[in-house]
């Protein structure tokens, strides 16, 4: 990928807060919510921060 240019599948998907966290939202809370538990639920309406070696890859593709 050329140095500049964002990634815009990743930059819709991922938002970069101030301080330059890296947050997503949690995966499975789409469809089929009958079946699943009112705890994992809750916690998925939470978005989760980008850790570790993806966070280096994530400022990579959205130019931070």
């Amino acid at each position: 990928m050329k140095p500049g240019k964002t990634h815009k599948a990743s930059a819709k998907r991922f938002k970069v807060t101030a301080t330059g966290r890296i947050f997503h939202r949690k995966a499975g809370y789409v469809h089929k919510l009958a079946k699943k538990r009112p705890q994992y639920k809750r916690a998925a309406r939470k978005p989760v921060e980008v850790l570790g070696a993806n966070k280096k890859m994530m400022r990579r593709l959205l130019q931070v």
